[in-house]
């Protein structure tokens, strides 16, 4: 089977979404580093996509080891309460209005796209963190009495890799 795009130029090759493979090595590198969550949950992916996708959508990844201004404004991008959410919906839907003329998407967008509907429609049962402010969903009631909701992965990812970046 013929892969859907081909550049004429490199020789025939797939494309490779390397920006966002880059986002996501330095996301995947601050979080083990942090050793904040098992690599193997789905805590640590949520936290990994959160970040990469905040690591890309804020102007790709740095080409050398993440400079101090640059750990800060990550900080400040996945700061617990900030409008992360709207920001990056809206910096996807600029992305994606630019069509190239020869139609063909970019493969480090559709990797960002394919992340975040994964952190908008996967959920994940969290400790409740706003128990003392209104509810959005009903708590589930554990044997040791700690309320638990189904919460959007990115609620839970975003303060994750806020934390792994703060240990930066």
């Amino acid at each position: 089977m013929r892969p859907d795009y081909c550049d004429e130029t490199g020789g025939g090759g797939l494309p490779v979404p390397m920006a966002w493979m880059y986002s996501e090595y330095i996301a995947d590198e601050l979080l083990v580093t942090g050793d904040l969550m098992e690599p193997t949950t789905l805590e640590f992916r949520a936290g990994r996509d959160a970040l990469a996708l905040t690591i890309f959508l804020s102007d790709g990844a740095a080409a050398e080891e993440l400079p101090a201004v640059r750990v800060d404004e990550l900080r400040l991008l996945t700061a617990y309460g900030a409008a992360w959410r709207r920001w990056v919906c809206a910096r996807l839907e600029a992305l994606e209005r630019p069509t190239p003329a020869d139609g063909r998407t970019d493969p480090d967008l559709v990797m960002a796209r394919a992340a975040w509907r994964w952190l908008e429609e996967t959920e994940l049962l969290a400790a409740d963190l706003d128990a003392i402010g209104p509810q959005q969903w009903e708590p589930l009631g554990t044997e040791d009495g700690e309320a638990q909701v189904w919460t959007p992965a990115w609620q839970l990812g975003l303060p994750l890799g806020h934390l792994a970046v703060h240990l930066y």
